[in-house]
């Protein structure tokens, strides 16, 4: 597995090396160890509590969320499929603030995302069915939840497909305006 930096502080790309052969292929999707010594945090990856999957069908979005208190952090992978996710910098006083960066995860190469706390996270399908995996370091408390639209004029993210569907709560999530000034 090799791991990556991004254009976001703190956001890494974790990149599988699939063996591919006539039977079709193996992978590891996570290295606790290898994870550990990049980070040069011993029992980081012992942090991760909970792990949750999302289907949705192509064009569908959901996000853009993230949590107020502590945050979160998560490992993000499409499992099948493949998706374009957004992840946008909430932190202040980071060097990357208010910045976005997308990137297309799929079921070929296995890339997936270690998000850090302090994110905005979203994703629209681009295939038919895609499966996404999240592992998070911590319980989900519904109190914390933040959002905001994922059409925001601010934001400005270009989704690559027209969206088919949205959740009433992600169609009725605030601006990046209001988050701003809650933050």
């Amino acid at each position: 597995m090799r791991i990556e930096q991004t254009e976001l502080a703190d956001v890494l790309v974790l990149v599988p090396d699939p063996y591919r052969d006539e039977r079709g292929l193996f992978t590891r999707t996570f290295d606790a160890v290898e994870f550990d010594t990049y980070l040069d945090m011993p029992g980081a990856a012992a942090a991760f509590q909970q792990d949750s999957q999302s289907r949705s069908a192509g064009g569908v979005i959901r996000g853009l969320h993230g949590r107020i208190g502590r945050g979160e952090a998560k490992l993000v992978r499409c499992a099948h499929g493949a998706v374009y996710d957004v992840l946008v910098d909430i932190r202040r006083g980071s060097p990357t603030f208010g910045r976005q960066q997308a990137f297309r995860l799929d079921d070929e190469t296995f890339r997936h995302l270690y998000v850090p706390p302090g994110f905005l996270h979203g994703f629209q399908a681009l295939t038919a069915t895609a499966d996404v995996c999240y592992r998070i370091d911590r319980p989900h408390d519904p109190a914390e939840d933040i959002g905001v639209a994922y059409d925001d004029p601010d934001l400005a993210i270009a989704w690559p497909l027209p969206v088919t569907v949205v959740s009433a709560r992600d169609a009725a999530a605030g601006s990046w305006r209001q988050l701003l000034a809650a933050l």
